[in-house]
């Protein structure tokens, strides 16, 4: 791989620290077990989301994903990448980025060898133009602060993406009032960032404080109040780059 790096703003240094400071505190004040899968509220929620993409990779004819080289962008401990490998994916095509060292970690002693796991910041991506087909990130830009390091990021994976590629974004379209350091990405937002994208949204994942009530105590009710858009937070969205 030739090597790409763009200089990068001294804010975006900045708000590069400002992230892995707010996630190792994160890390350290939440139960450990805040997001496990043996949770109820954890495991309904990740089976849908979970439903929701593989229907969305057969709405856009990309099941083959044994042909894929694939990008996950704040890819942590590679928990999609490793998804990935389930439905069909090349570990030796995949490859994850991520500012969190000790996440990493934890990610290379989970994934077979071939993932190529890398701590870095997504705005400076050590990759050569139009090398990926499908990009993945999840929930990453709603971290982040600073729109010119949004703007950045999104070049940059709008960069390594071969024409007809396409991130698969996953990620808040609501603020939380009571977490400052997150901001929800809006659709007319996302549409700014990628220009020259045809990008198709859709709203899913219901509230995760509701989840979080409602789950333990019924499935039903659960059900019920996810099919309502209205208490969706997220969207999931397929964009393709012309």
């Amino acid at each position: 791989m030739s090597p790409h790096k763009p200089d990068v703003p001294s804010s975006m240094g900045a708000e590069s620290t400002r992230i892995r400071e707010v996630y190792r505190l994160r890390e350290s004040n939440i139960p450990k077990d805040r997001y496990s899968l043996f949770k109820e509220e954890n495991f309904v929620t990740h089976l849908d989301l979970q439903g929701e993409i593989l229907r969305l990779l057969n709405r856009f004819k990309r099941t083959s994903l044994g042909t894929e080289k694939i990008l996950e962008v704040g890819c942590g401990r590679a928990y999609w990448l490793r998804q990935l490998i389930q439905w069909g994916a090349q570990p030796e095509n995949l490859f994850g980025i991520d500012l969190m060292q000790e996440r990493l970690q934890d990610g290379r002693k989970l994934c077979p060898q071939e993932v190529s796991l890398e701590c870095g910041d997504a705005s400076r991506l050590d990759f050569p133009d139009a090398y990926f087909t499908m990009v993945l990130q999840f929930t990453v830009f709603t971290s982040i602060l600073d729109d010119v390091m949004k703007r950045q990021i999104a070049a940059e994976i709008s960069r390594v993406l071969k024409p007809g590629g396409a991130l698969l974004w996953y990620d808040y379209f609501v603020s939380n009032p009571s977490n400052p350091n997150v901001r929800g990405v809006s659709r007319r937002e996302i549409v700014k960032l990628f220009p020259g994208f045809s990008i198709f949204l859709k709203r899913v994942t219901l509230a995760p404080p509701i989840t979080r009530v409602v789950a333990p105590v019924s499935t039903a009710v659960y059900r019920l109040l996810s099919a309502l858009p209205p208490l969706r937070t997220h969207y999931l969205g397929f964009l393709q780059k012309q």
